[in-house]
């Protein structure tokens, strides 16, 4: 049952589980900056860089004619590349992202993309 755009009660139990939206916010400066270590990581055997820009709701990784932008409402994120593949995930309120039942860890999803980007 939802009572608000910030809150949500469990059905079984009637508890309120917080899922506020600061934490969704935490979890998109955390996602900015695995994006910036990954590519940067990536990066170091031929001195390449790739711009991560990112503000409350877009990040955008940049490297030569690549690019990744993601876009954010709440919990739900969009992806889009560069070659038109997009897709939509879900920030799940332990700070892992799905993508329908499939669960991945956060570090893991922003290092697959960074050496995607950076090959």
């Amino acid at each position: 049952m939802t009572l608000g755009p910030n809150r949500t009660t469990e059905a079984a139990g009637g508890t309120t589980a917080a899922t506020d939206s600061r934490v969704y916010a935490e979890f998109w400066i955390s996602l900015a900056s695995l994006l910036r270590s990954y590519t940067a990581a990536h990066g170091l055997g031929g001195n390449r860089h790739a711009v991560v820009e990112a503000d409350e709701d877009r990040i955008t990784v940049r490297f030569e004619e690549k690019w990744l932008r993601l876009d954010r409402d709440g919990a739900i994120v969009i992806w889009t590349r560069e070659n038109r593949g997009n897709g939509k995930l879900e920030f799940t309120e332990s700070g892992r992202l799905r993508d329908g039942t499939i669960e991945e860890e956060m570090d893991m999803a922003a290092e697959a993309w960074a050496r995607e980007l950076m090959r």
